[in-house]
């Protein structure tokens, strides 16, 4: 079973037991929990959300606070011997995904797509002549 979750503006699959790297989220070490559930599968049966499936949460664990890789600026132009090299290391998160909570059995309902079906006019009497 897996999940697609909305954290800090981008999607991330996820499911029981999987560690990701977010984007920084306030909070010290403990329990998180995500609400923007879009998409719910176990294999068979797939819930999406319109925009979110509702009662289902995704249960996680801060585990630490971290630095991500620098990422190097470069100003330059030319023919001016002007060159300027900065860094910048963002602020992430690691997350590991403790369940995902609301979801009965495998999954709570199944939503069935109706086909749209066009509204039928009236159609104009011809009374022969």
């Amino acid at each position: 079973m897996y999940t697609i979750v909305k954290i800090a503006g981008k999607q991330y699959k996820t499911s029981a037991g999987d560690e990701i790297i977010v984007d920084k989220l306030d909070g010290e070490k403990g329990k998180v929990e995500f609400t923007d559930v879009l998409l719910v599968s176990d294999g068979d049966k797939v819930i999406v959300g319109t925009p979110n499936v509702s009662d289902v949460k995704v249960i996680g664990e801060i585990v630490e606070q971290i630095k991500g890789d620098k990422v190097r600026v470069a100003k330059y132009k030319a023919k001016v011997r002007y060159r300027r090299v900065t860094g910048f290391r963002p602020m992430l998160t690691k997350v590991k995904i403790t369940g995902i909570s609301g979801v009965e059995g495998e999954t709570k309902k199944e939503i069935k797509s109706k086909p749209l079906k066009a509204k039928k006019t009236e159609k104009s009497k011809v009374t022969k002549v």
